[in-house]
């Protein structure tokens, strides 16, 4: 069991084709600029990209929180900022810039700066995967972000109530006036997409650019996206790329669904390369594991699979085909179908506790 769903009359959502995915950190970047400079979160990141398999940001983040059998918040616990997220360090840019290393002759990389060097941080394992080279090497992208969820263990974990879905749009944010910083919410979230500014001692986390999609306009890390693999709307719209993708053809499921919280963040799971044999053939075996995909994204993967290689055959074959036209995102506009919010009709304040 689950506790009731917050009441709101749309859902927004996002989802996001890992088979396009970059990493090339300008969803990150875009976020980080616009939403999250402050001295109290500079370790944070309310989106990152890791790469998989890994450990991820934080370090090991799946290993605690959600909800249990009852449909209750489960006791998680903070990461250390020192080990699990990783302290934000400077770079020697100025001596990048003057060349000035003591030694002449000497080329100056970039590096981190200070006395001490830094042990983790997001991404610290970037690029690294599993298997052997050329056999079964593999890894994948996994851009992660606040899943706005439609049972969210963060808002059920806060006693002080300061946290609350919107519910012209489902979005998920904390009313800092409100928040004593407590920490259950980053506790309770399982997917640690809920932070603790250590400045202004209270939680921070994603709003889902929120301002922008009252504008009409999708979110700095969708928008940013230079592979296109990002699609924003209403759950609801059976006209737009979300309904299409999670109800219609189903390829697009969530993260770790045995949480319980109906995460509103939805995944194209990644397509595998076929391992080689000894003399460097392809056999009919995938690099990525079924099994590991199946303890990412539950049984769903393996129809959601199938369904994205049915699709394609019939598309190299000349056929057509909505969905790998939908994925391929000929029109980029197409990716976003958010209307325009009457500002006049509701103050975006409104639903605060």
């Amino acid at each position: 069991m689950t506790s009731p769903p917050a009441k709101v009359d749309r859902q927004i959502a996002m989802v996001l084709d890992l088979n396009k995915c970059l990493n090339c950190q300008t969803c990150t970047v875009s976020c980080k600029k616009l939403w999250n400079q402050d001295a109290g979160t500079d370790y944070t990141y309310w989106n990152n990209v890791e790469t998989l398999p890994g450990t991820g940001y934080p370090k090991h983040w799946s290993a605690n929180g959600g909800r249990n059998d009852e449909g209750g918040v489960k006791r998680g616990r903070v990461p250390n900022v020192d080990t699990e997220y990783g302290r934000a360090w400077n770079f020697n840019h100025d001596q990048v810039h003057k060349r000035q290393d003591g030694k002449k002759g000497l080329k100056v990389w970039l590096r981190p700066d200070g006395k001490e060097r830094p042990k983790w941080g997001a991404n610290w394992d970037e690029d690294h995967g599993e298997g052997s080279y050329p056999e079964d090497n593999h890894y994948f992208y996994l851009p992660r972000l606040c899943n706005h969820c439609t049972h969210p263990a963060c808002l059920d974990a806060c006693p002080r109530g300061s946290i609350y879905k919107r519910s012209e749009d489902g979005i998920v944010l904390v009313n800092q006036d409100r928040c004593h910083g407590y920490r259950f919410c980053v506790e309770a979230c399982p997917y640690k997409k809920v932070y603790y500014d250590t400045q202004r001692q209270v939680a921070a986390k994603c709003i889902f650019c929120f301002p922008r999609i009252e504008e009409g306009e999708a979110p700095a890390c969708a928008r940013q996206c230079p592979g296109r693999l990002r699609f924003v709307g209403f759950v609801d719209d059976k006209e737009g790329p979300i309904w299409k993708l999670v109800h219609k053809w189903k390829v697009a499921i969530p993260l770790h669904p045995e949480y319980g919280l109906s995460p509103n963040v939805f995944y194209v799971p990644p397509m595998s390369p076929p391992k080689l044999d000894a003399q460097g053939r392809p056999t009919d075996q995938p690099r990525i594991e079924p099994a590991y995909l199946e303890s990412l994204f539950g049984k769903d993967v393996h129809q959601a699979l199938a369904t994205v290689e049915a699709e394609r055959a019939k598309k190299k074959q000349g056929q057509s085909s909505e969905l790998m036209d939908l994925l391929i995102a000929f029109d980029w506009n197409e990716n976003f179908r958010i209307p325009v919010q009457d500002s006049a009709e509701k103050d975006p304040l409104d639903d605060r506790p």
